[in-house]
Parts: structure tokens; sequence; C-alpha cells
């Protein structure tokens, strides 16, 4: 698939070069493997320099490097079963080349097999590896010919290897969810992992039930769709989108690109008109915003971040989104501050994480994560806690939450937080009735993928005992 460049415009002609759409998605796998840049950044950059293509080519470009990323694993046993010479010898420009080939075979069904395997030949020749052609198009081809009866780990004998190939997940994270959740439900979230999901949104409750509707018939009539979400009423969620800054209303922030289990927290916090309230991890700032709209212009939103960057995009959103109760301002979580302490009524503590209930949308976590990692992580968490819970008022709320499904990082704090003074509340008064169960009366609720309709998400409810 090739494409028109907008050149420069020189001495009043304007020069043009030629785009592949597969020479690029090399380029994005390369720079993805070199572990510098999340996928979902490298992807979101491409796309925004070659906004000027079509949506058609945008979506090829899009489905063939997230693909890439997200079924490396099933992809890579593949090429093993296939070639003589193994992944972990091969060239990178020719490994990145061979997935992208195997991945267009099986599951790009409207690339003709022999397109496929062409246009892989083509591009190791223009990257110089003349000598590869052959063995690029032998393996493809090889491949092309038994894809309906591809090799697969034996499933008495390596359960969780077959478990590890049929999902592209790591077998190490495949014994750890099953040993946590069991198979039945760890098989549920993987294949939910590796579906498509549409981009959720929460509309501004500050609109009148006609703003509304008028917002979400323009993105009908723009072709998206729009569909409620089962949990909250101001929830949607839109599918044939073409860039959210090209839906109507993002410009004038009658909505927010939010997942629901990230609007459940603001839910569950209780907000009443005038409270104070602190986020000290809150970019990109959905939950600061949702505080400010519930708080319906009174009281105040403190939300901090530790980089610049981040309060920028902070900064960025509120402005958009109209939040005038929300200040923005750069501290870092680990530095307490006595003007803080005991001064919010509610706070915010949505930590950093091993993110291993979002890997659905960034395909690249399950490649990247590792064990030691999240045991480090669970100690930050620990950290910023206590920072956080100080600043919270007696007879307050601290809300604690996370986009992983780690035990460790999430059921396994709640002691920590209860030793700095704080007792469980019961979330159901707050959460819609379908989430209800023996976790809720306790204060905390886990979502999975896969089970609930929503991202993996933990949040838990805490008050400040008072003295």
């Amino acid at each position: 698939m090739a494409v028109r460049e907008k050149g420069r415009v020189m001495s009043g002609m304007k020069e043009e070069r030629s785009v592949n759409a597969r020479a690029l998605v090399l380029t994005m796998l390369l720079e993805s493997e070199s572990g510098q840049e999340y996928s979902n950044v490298i992807l979101r950059d491409t796309l925004m320099k070659y906004n000027y293509l079509s949506v058609q080519e945008k979506a090829f470009i899009k489905r063939l490097f997230e693909g890439c990323v997200e079924y490396r694993i099933r992809l890579d046993y593949l090429l093993n079963a296939f070639s003589k010479t193994k992944t972990t010898k091969m060239k990178p420009v020719i490994l990145a080349i061979l997935r992208m080939g195997v991945y267009q075979l099986l599951y790009m069904d409207a690339v003709p097999d022999a397109a496929a395997c062409n246009e892989a030949v083509a591009l190791a020749e223009k990257r110089g590896f003349r000598g590869l052609k052959g063995f690029v198009n032998g393996v493809l081809r090889n491949i092309a010919r038994n894809k309906n009866a591809l090799p697969e780990p034996d499933e008495e004998k390596e359960p969780m290897a077959a478990l590890s190939v049929r999902y592209a997940m790591p077998e190490w994270l495949v014994c750890f969810f099953c040993e946590k959740y069991g198979v039945s439900t760890t098989q549920k979230m993987l294949a939910d992992m590796l579906l498509e999901k549409p981009v959720t949104i929460r509309m501004d409750e500050r609109l009148s039930v006609e703003e509304r509707a008028g917002v979400l018939e323009q993105m009908r009539e723009k072709g998206i769709g729009v569909k409620q979400h089962p949990y909250l009423a101001y929830a949607y969620l839109l599918s044939d989108v073409d860039g959210i800054m090209h839906v109507p209303g993002f410009e004038s922030g009658a909505f927010y690109v939010q997942d629901v289990s990230s609007m459940l927290v603001s839910e569950a916090a209780g907000i009443r008109e005038g409270m104070r309230i602190l986020d000290v991890c809150a970019a990109p700032g959905g939950k600061s915003l949702h505080a400010a709209v519930k708080l319906h212009g009174t009281g105040m939103v403190e939300s901090r971040d530790l980089s610049e960057n981040k309060v920028s995009i902070i900064e960025e959103n509120r402005l958009r989104c109209h939040c005038d109760n929300v200040t923005v301002r750069q501290q870092d979580a680990l530095i307490s501050l006595k003007e803080d302490v005991g001064q919010y009524d509610i706070v915010y503590a949505d930590v950093p994480c091993s993110g291993l209930g979002i890997m659905g949308k960034k395909c690249d976590i399950r490649h990247r994560v590792s064990f030691g990692q999240m045991e480090e992580l669970a100690a930050l968490q620990r950290k910023i806690l206590d920072g956080a819970c100080a600043c919270v008022k007696e007879g307050g709320v601290l809300m604690y939450s996370t986009c992983t499904i780690n035990p460790a990082e999430n059921e396994e704090q709640l002691s920590y937080i209860a030793s700095l003074g704080f007792v469980p509340e019961s979330l159901n008064p707050y959460l819609p009735e379908a989430l209800w169960g023996e976790t809720t009366k306790q204060g905390y609720l886990q979502l999975l993928p896969g089970i609930h309709e929503t991202d993996g998400f933990f949040l838990a409810r805490y008050r400040k005992e008072t003295r």
C-alpha cells in the first residue's frame, strides 16, 4: 500500500514523495522494539504526522502495527515452527518484516496472500537484504500454504504454553493469572484483551438533556457509532472513530475520553458541593475533571503530577473542559508538604502500577512488565500512600485506585491503608447494582477485563478515623 506524502513547496512547486505504508509500519515496529517509547505513543505520533492520509490508509497502519506488537508471541512461535533459523538468530529488520507478513496472512483477510508475501520480499530488498529475499519468501509462502492447519502446543502436555501462544501472552503472566483467578477467568480475560475496543467517553454532566442529545446526534451524522454504556448514564461507547479530535464536541469540551472504571472513582468518592479534593497522581486529568464537574462549580480540586509535561496535559484538558475550579500543580507525590496535612475532604491516590488491566489498549505492556517491577511498584505505592493519607481530613475519604489486576498492588495494599488510621466503607451506595458483590460491601472492587464491561481496574474507599 503506497500513499503520497505532502512535500515541501519549492520555487512555487510542490515536491511529493511516495510513502509505503508497510515500510512505515516497519520503522514503527523497530522503534517499538528498542523499548524507548510505548507503542501507543509511537502510533499516535505517526498518525498525527501523516494525518492527511485517508481513513482506510490510517486504519491499515494502525491494524498492522498494533497487531504485530500484540500477537508477537504467537507470530514468533509460528516463525520458529516454519523456519530453520530461529527468531532469536534473525536480524531485527528481517524478523519485523516476517512478523508483518505472518500477521497479514492470518489476521488481515482483505490482504491477498500473494500481496503479503511479495510486499515482504520487496521490503527486505529495500532495506538492503537482497540476499535474504528467498528466505523471507519461502517462510511466508510455507505458512500461507499451511495456515488452515497451523501447529499449536499440546494442551494436555503444555497447558500454560498453549494458552500463551493462543492469546499471545507471556507464559509467566498466564501462570500468574491462572494462580490468582483460575483458568476459566484467565481465558476470558486474555480473550478480551485481544478484542478491538470502542472509545469510551464521559459526556459532561453539566450539559442539559437537549445539549447532550445534540452532540450525540452530530456524532451519528458523521458516521460514528454511539452506544450508551450499561453502568453509567453519561458514559458512551464510540465506534468508527477517525481521530478523537475530529469528533463533534471534542474541541468544545462536551466530552472527555475516559474508561468507565475510572469514572467510578468519582462516583464512589461521594462528592458534595464545597469540598476540597486532592488528586496526587492526576495525569492526564480525567478523575480531577470529573470531580470538578461533580462539585457543580463550587469547592476546589488540586490536580498534581510529577513532570512538567504531565502537568501541561492536565492544564490543556482543564481548559478544554472548562473546569475553573481545578488548580494544576507540578508536585512529586513522594514529597509531603506541611500545608497539605489534614486539609482535604477527599484524596485520590491513583498510583503508578504495572498496568496489567489495560494491556488490551497498551499492548506492549505484556512484553515490558516483570515480576520484579511489580514488587518495586507495590513498594512505591506504599510510599505515595504515606503522603496521600496524611492529607485527608479526619472523617475524610481516601480513594485508592490502580489500572492493574495484580493483588499485590491492589487488595494487599488495603491492610497498609488501614494501618494509617483508615477504615473501609461499603461501595454499594455509590456504584451501579450490577457491580455489587461481597467485596464492594468491604469497600473495594476489582474489575476484570472479559468479566466486567470495563478495563481491568481496582478501586477502594476508606474513611479516616476521627480521634
